[in-house]
């Protein structure tokens, strides 16, 4: 442990926190600062010049990450005949209606995204108050109410992953792993910030996308110039 520790103090101290990196040197950073025996996710921070607190400044959406997130994610589907089918061949893990309301009002949530049918939103809507705060409840703004089972199914397989704005005006996301290659990396982090930028709400004044950071889940902090990550961000 106290190697461990002098590993992290040591990925800490390489980083000046108060410089804003250009992406590439940035991933080379965050790769450079894990140390921990497992395979670190990469974070990113986006600070936002929005209150969410006013309903045209709250920002929400979805990001394909065009290498994928490296997660596994479970997927449950609200959905009945053919359509709960169709879920079930795209590789849900979980297929239900009313029973698996049931089981999620008993606590038993086993998954990590959440997709329904249109149909099925009058039994889902009784589960606002336990979806909803742990930011599962589908919502057709993101493609998560959708007849296309299939296509949202293997979105979210594949690396599609919401994202919304927090109280303070920040958003995280996991954008990949340290065991992907700095191109990847860079990809990933571009894709996710032009769709947060595409997001921008109609409410929002002045300076938009106010700072960006990656990390590593035990790694320091590294501030991006976000200039550098594409052109036409506000």
């Amino acid at each position: 442990m106290a190697n461990a520790g002098k590993r992290i103090r040591a990925a800490r101290e390489s980083v000046d926190r108060d410089k804003q990196y250009d992406l590439s040197d940035a991933v080379k950073a965050v790769k450079a600062g894990a140390k921990a025996k497992f395979d670190e996710t990469v974070d990113i921070a986006m600070n936002l010049g929005v209150d969410p607190k006013h309903a045209d400044q709250m920002v929400r959406g979805v990001c394909s990450l065009p290498n994928g997130s490296g997660r596994s994610v479970r997927v449950a589907v609200f959905a009945r005949g053919p359509k709960a089918e169709e879920a079930t061949a795209a590789g849900a893990d979980v297929v239900g209606a009313e029973d698996l309301v049931e089981e999620v009002q008993k606590g038993n949530i086993n998954f990590d995204r959440c997709i329904a049918t249109p149909d099925m939103m009058a039994l889902v809507g009784r589960l606002g108050k336990v979806l909803g705060p742990r930011g599962l409840m589908p919502n057709p703004r993101v493609g998560t109410v959708t007849m296309d089972v299939t296509d949202a199914v293997q979105g979210a397989k594949g690396g599609s992953i919401e994202f919304r704005v927090e109280k303070a005006g920040i958003i995280h996301a996991g954008v990949g792993k340290v065991s992907f290659s700095e191109e990847q990396l860079a990809e990933n982090i571009k894709a996710f910030v032009e769709a947060v930028n595409r997001a921008k709400p109609s409410g929002a004044k002045g300076t938009y996308i106010k700072r960006v950071a990656i990390k590593s889940t035990m790694g320091p902090g590294v501030k991006v110039d976000h200039g550098s990550i594409a052109s036409g961000l506000t």
